[in-house]
């Protein structure tokens, strides 16, 4: 092999490393039993401005110069696969002769051993080159649906059951914290020493609460015709990667926690405790085709929720607010998407291609509102900027409830529950696509997730809402009380 040819072969064997081992968490090792992704390459190719501007207002600056560099990068991929025609057509004519000539063919052979050098080197030289575009074009964040505000403040949506005119007033001790410790329903001394900060005991009526708000939450959305899933907690990392879970740069805080791998198991595949079930549900048609005429596929699940990042102490963590470990009920459901595969998202045929991820984003809302309606919390519902967008997000509904004990931050306004479309950008990631009618699988399913019940923030939300300070207890929903054997109030013990 020719010099030129080693040096190309050890280029490509030098990007693959780096693309097993180095940071962001795009780049880890994955399995070959891992689904194949198909990042949108002629996407990113036919609208480099609008993926260059996406960047800057999702606040990936860092990723600004991407686009251009995947562009760049096909164009040459494009004149090497050019340059290699002839010279793959000369092989395999000197092959057709050499299969047919009986005589003497070192002359043929010398031939082919003059070409095929230049082959092997113009092929690593592409390979190194896909393998790197491939990888940028991974970490880039999915497009943005044009009534996404822009920049970092959201816009209100509507109201549940709160009037702005006409505000409730609460007392000094509206504190989840306090009335959980008076009622003897938190303990988050015992927890700090068995776990650490950022960890807590439900006791006696709370621990009831939970499985209630867990119950309820299943039994709405199965009136809905969800289908109830139970998901393990434990995945790979790289299905966590795959499904937006990916830092804007090397300096950001992770969500996920790793798990630590024995050495015997060096170089496998890292696991991680699951941020949400939202990645093992998404997993679940990982390398699969979904018959069409299923669709959409609705599920619903409970899990246990582990996050790294809990962020700084203070009143955005106090207590049951932002923790290390959670129940959640999670929505997740896979949809059609538009016939052009090549869509590229802009407000021109945004319609098309939101249409049933649309109608699902539609629903979810509505049965996240029935459940906070119904449990008597004051929210407000609001449509996420730009700047509170995750990588897979491509349009975000929050709804958040009142929480006294936060008056001196967001004016009491906490987030309890998250609806997001992702169209196509897990699907591609995890190779989910679409079977039609005549067997062909080209199409990529559309996404669609959302909170049915985040544990902790609600549980918080019916403390601090329910508390009758001259009584001295909390009143039950009327709706849980029915999963908590008829309990109408928490009093203390």
């Amino acid at each position: 092999m020719s010099r030129k040819a080693l040096e190309a072969r050890a280029f490509l064997l030098r990007c693959r490393r780096a693309y097993c081992t180095t940071k962001p968490a795009y780049q880890e090792l994955r399995p070959a039993t891992a689904p194949r992704q198909f990042p949108p390459l002629t996407q990113i190719r036919d609208n480099v401005e609008l993926y260059e501007r996406n960047c800057l207002v999702r606040n990936y600056g860092s990723h600004e110069d991407i686009p251009r560099r995947v562009t760049d990068n096909v164009r040459r991929m494009r004149e090497l696969d050019q340059r290699m025609v002839g010279s793959r057509h000369t092989l395999k004519e000197l092959q057709k002769q050499l299969n047919t000539t009986k005589g003497n063919k070192a002359d043929l052979v010398s031939q082919m051993k003059s070409v095929r050098p230049e082959v092997d080197a113009l092929q690593a030289e592409h390979d190194a080159l896909e393998l790197e575009t491939r990888s940028m074009a991974l970490s880039l964040p999915n497009l943005t649906y044009s009534g996404t505000p822009t920049g970092g403040e959201p816009r209100l949506r509507s109201y549940i059951n709160y009037d702005p005119e006409n505000p409730p007033q609460y007392g000094p001790s509206a504190d989840h914290s306090i009335i959980g410790e008076k009622l003897g329903l938190l303990d988050f001394a015992s927890s700090s020493m068995t776990s650490g900060w950022g960890f807590y005991f439900l006791l006696n009526e709370a621990a009831l609460l939970e499985q209630a708000l867990v119950q309820y939450a299943l039994s709405v959305a199965m009136k809905r015709g969800w289908s109830v899933v139970s998901p393990p907690s434990l995945i790979y990392s790289h299905m966590a990667t795959a499904c937006g879970f990916q830092p804007r740069d090397q300096n950001d805080e992770q969500q996920i926690w790793q798990i630590a791998q024995p050495e015997k198991d060096a170089g496998k595949p890292t696991r991680s405790l699951a941020a949400t079930a939202e990645i093992p549900l998404a997993g679940m048609y990982a390398s699969k085709a979904i018959p069409a005429e299923r669709l959409p596929v609705k599920l619903v699940g409970s899990s246990r929720c582990f996050r790294a990042e809990a962020g700084a102490r203070g009143v955005d963590t106090k207590g049951l607010y932002r923790v290390h470990e959670f129940t959640k009920v999670e929505m997740f459901a896979w949809t059609d998407c538009p016939s052009s595969s090549s869509s590229n998202g802009s407000s021109t045929d945004e319609a098309s291609w939101t249409e049933h991820s649309g109608q699902l984003l539609t629903e979810m809302v509505e049965i996240q509102t029935e459940i906070l309606s119904s449990l008597s919390l004051p929210c407000r519902v609001l449509e996420m900027p730009t700047s509170d967008l995750g990588a897979s997000a491509y349009r975000k509904i929050d709804i958040e409830a009142m929480f006294p004990s936060r008056k001196k931050k967001d004016e009491g306004w906490g987030e309890v529950t998250s609806a997001s479309i992702c169209t196509d950008y897990q699907s591609r990631r995890l190779d989910t696509r679409i079977l039609e009618a005549d067997g062909s699988r080209k199409k990529f399913a559309h996404t669609v997730n959302g909170t049915a019940m985040a544990i902790p923030r609600v549980l918080a939300a019916i403390l601090e809402n329910g508390w009758r300070e001259d009584e001295g207890c909390v009143v039950v929903p009327q709706v849980l009380r029915a999963y908590m054997g008829g309990l109408e109030k928490i009093g203390p013990r």
